[in-house]
């Protein structure tokens, strides 16, 4: 099965796509700026600098609607159009929906990241759906010598009541595309909304079921070539020498070299990441040939020593040194301890802590650590590129185009325009596919083969390339008077490379004396970011925490929370606080009511309770928990998550399932370990994974009913699982838990 491929420009695709048909085409941006970047008059194009998108309507009335954001299963290639859909006023069930191709002039970044997608373009595409419909209806009033304000649409048609006059969108198309882009046209009011709040179907559901061809792996292109990588057994190690005459001589191969990723001093941008920067290639005619031969290599590796890169950003260049230690997990925790140890960085402090310590009459302290995680997409990281002197085609899936880019037109040495980058549905990312690492090794080995290639990755590459979460631990304390009144908080945090303090997060501002520290250690293990990155560490410690404080402090673990965010509403502590104390309590209010925590109806259940705010959403969990044969066993879960709008209610619950679930199997099974720079889980016989008989049998997921502009989804109900697992399981063992995974064996670190 076969992709379509087209060697035409990216601009090239946006000016043809619509020449044929004489259609309508808006382009809407981050900054509400439209441009008309063509019509059937063949008028010159309108440039902007921030596009976002567009709608291509043709003559015949069809309805195309461009997806700018990739897609790895949050379901934006339903959701970003149904906006659009909304303000245009069209038949959603009438509407095609495709993915774009890369364009940085045209449709932005496109970055799909950081719980951003509705978040960031909210309101760019409401105005291009509502600023397409004006145009359309001043096409009808001129076609019609009627005013405009006599003219009404629905569901893609055009009437004038007073002479019964009505034609389809398709009918004025041309004549619209010829129009000035008006501005500051009136946007619906949220109530009238008949598309968006709405469940909808994933436009990409029935290729899923059927196997069509959606995803990296599945592109074919003429002539294509399958290229692997051999990278260094251990971090730490770099290549010495080959001999290829073995695998020279095995079925299928075409060409075995070795090649930098980047050349000593490249200025390498924020998502760029060179774990192991010289490549031992293996290029072939199929995936099964290249994976045989690649074992007839004969490589001598050795020390890779400490490795000064360049990074840029921040308006200079500075150079970080990368350590050339060969690491293991046990030394990584005692060396996490000592640093713990010592002095750190001051994050935030709020009135006296000190003194607050100085006179408890008891002091709660306790530390929580967490290992090194791994993705684990279950599409293996995969690339095609062709490359040649003179342009690039790249295709394959990538969360962050836009950043990925300019570091690919410095190692080619070609321009914006003579790189095309399409994008494919990814299966799975959450992070791992915003380093476009391996599109730019597919996009060197392709120039250096003079083929057209696909990079693939095994699951032990990919697992042992590194891109983890990093490794954490922190260290909270709390500070009671005699009538077990809270005196005074401390959170001081670390990690391997960096620590997940968020100094500025409840409970800070909600405590007269508090006091926030971090610390990191440098790694040469590579790190970057998962699923809402440093809060699902800090969730699962604090939250785990605030629990312990709770029953110490004789309190019900939701209305200790509720209370401390009634002194954050009422009299906040502090001026930086970044959460809402009053939709924070939301959730957990929510939460309460749903699962009846007050008088629980099935009294057989382990229940814990955490919530948590990041990306500018807030979730809430109560996790039910049974042991079975002394395993714990996550039976139910409750729910509750203020985004804002809920644009495709359907969508957004599954996204908290799966975060649900994915918090569940990570905080009870996932963990990475090192021996010797040498990754001991290098596939799923040995890094565990939630099975299917261990998820929840159900999942109740309740949204805060508000009127606020979508916040992020895909991130913030993943965190507070963690918290929430940990507190059920206190209460179904008796036994409080602070080392992830918590169901599985860890080296046992000692209380700093």
């Amino acid at each position: 099965m076969e992709i379509n491929k087209t060697d035409n420009s990216r601009r090239t695709f946006l000016k043809t796509s619509l020449i044929a048909t004489g259609g309508l085409m808006i382009h809407f941006s981050g900054l509400a700026k439209l441009a008309l970047p063509h019509n059937d008059n063949g008028l010159p194009a309108a440039q902007w600098t921030e596009i976002n998108g567009y709608i291509k309507i043709a003559a015949d009335n069809s309805i195309t609607l461009i997806c700018p954001n990739p897609e790895f299963g949050q379901n934006v290639m339903t959701s970003l159009p149904m906006i659009v859909a909304e303000e245009l006023d069209v038949d959603w069930q009438n509407v095609t929906v495709e993915m774009g191709p890369h364009d940085n002039v045209k449709l932005g970044p496109q970055f799909t990241g950081g719980s951003n997608s509705m978040r960031m373009y909210w309101k760019p595409l409401r105005e291009a759906g509502a600023t397409a419909r004006n145009m359309l209806m001043q096409a009808a009033s001129q076609s019609w010598a009627v005013p405009i304000e006599e003219l009404k649409s629905k569901m893609g048609v055009i009437y004038h009541e007073r002479s019964g006059k009505k034609g389809k969108y398709g009918d004025f198309a041309s004549k619209a595309a010829a129009m000035p882009v008006p501005k500051g046209v009136k946007l619906k009011d949220v109530k009238d909304f008949g598309i968006v709040r709405k469940s909808q179907k994933n436009v990409e559901g029935k290729k899923i079921i059927s196997g069509k061809p959606l995803f990296g792996l599945d592109y074919k292109h003429e002539g294509m070539l399958i290229a692997m990588i051999q990278h260094p057994p251990a971090f730490g190690m770099k290549l010495k020498s080959y001999d290829a005459s073995q695998c020279l001589k095995m079925p299928g191969v075409k060409d075995v070299f070795s090649l930098k990723l980047y050349e000593d001093g490249f200025a390498q941008g924020g998502f760029d990441t060179r774990t192991f920067n010289e490549l031992l290639v293996v290029v072939g005619k199929t995936t099964w040939e290249v994976m045989n031969a690649r074992k007839k290599l004969i490589v001598e590796w050795m020390p890779a020593g400490d490795v000064k890169d360049t990074m840029a950003g921040r308006g200079e260049n500075r150079t970080v040194v990368v350590p050339g230690e060969l690491e293991s997990t046990e030394n990584q925790y005692k060396k996490m301890l000592e640093y713990g140890a010592r002095p750190a960085q001051l994050l935030r402090r709020d009135g006296d802590p000190e003194t607050g310590f100085k006179n408890a009459k008891t002091i709660i302290e306790r530390t929580y650590t967490a290992p090194f995680l791994a993705h684990n997409c279950m599409e293996p990281m995969n690339f095609f590129a062709h490359v040649t002197d003179d342009k690039a085609l790249l295709v394959g899936p990538l969360q962050a185009p836009g950043w990925t880019e300019p570091t690919l037109m410095k190692v080619l040495n070609l321009p914006a325009d003579k790189i095309e980058i399409q994008m494919t549905r990814m299966g799975g990312g959450f992070g791992r596919r915003a380093y476009g690492h391996y599109l730019i090794e597919a996009a060197l080995i392709s120039k250096k083969a003079k083929v057209p290639v696909k990079l693939i990755y095994s699951r032990e590459d990919d697992t042992t390339y590194g891109i983890y979460r990093p490794m954490y631990t922190a260290t909270y304390r709390a500070a009671l008077d005699e009538n077990k009144k809270l005196l005074a908080f401390h959170v001081k945090g670390g990690g391997i490379p960096e620590h997940a303090v968020h100094a500025n997060r409840f409970p800070a501002g909600a405590i007269d004396n508090y006091l926030a520290e971090g610390w990191q250690i440098p790694s040469n293990i590579t790190i970057g970011a998962f699923r809402a990155p440093r809060s699902n560490f800090a969730a699962a410690a604090e939250q785990s925490f605030l629990d312990e404080l709770a029953e110490a402090m004789g309190k019900d673990p939701i209305d200790f929370r509720l209370e401390l965010l009634k002194r954050a509403k009422d009299n906040p502590v502090g001026k930086n606080n970044e959460y809402d104390p009053a939709r924070y309590a939301g959730v957990l209010s929510l939460v309460k009511e749903k699962s009846g925590w007050s008088n629980p109806l099935n009294k057989k259940f382990s229940r814990g309770v955490a919530a948590y705010f990041c990306h500018n959403s807030y979730a809430a969990h109560v996790v039910d928990m049974v042991l079975k044969d002394g395993d714990p066993y996550v039976e139910r879960v409750f729910s509750a998550v203020d985004a804002g709008i809920v644009i495709n209610p359907d969508a957004a619950t599954n996204m908290v399932q799966g975060a649900v679930v994915d918090g569940i199997g990570n905080s009870l099974y996932g963990g990475l370990t090192h021996k010797n720079g040498v990754v001991e889980e290098n596939n799923f016989h040995k890094y565990r994974i939630i099975r299917m008989h261990e998820a929840p049998k159900k999942v109740d997921v309740s949204f805060v009913q508000n009127d606020i502009d979508p916040t992020g989804l895909g991130e913030p109900p993943f965190p507070p699982v963690f918290g929430a697992v940990a507190n059920a399981l206190y209460k179904a063992t008796g036994k409080r838990h602070y080392q992830q995974p918590f169901a599985m064996p860890q080296p046992e670190p000692t209380s700093v």
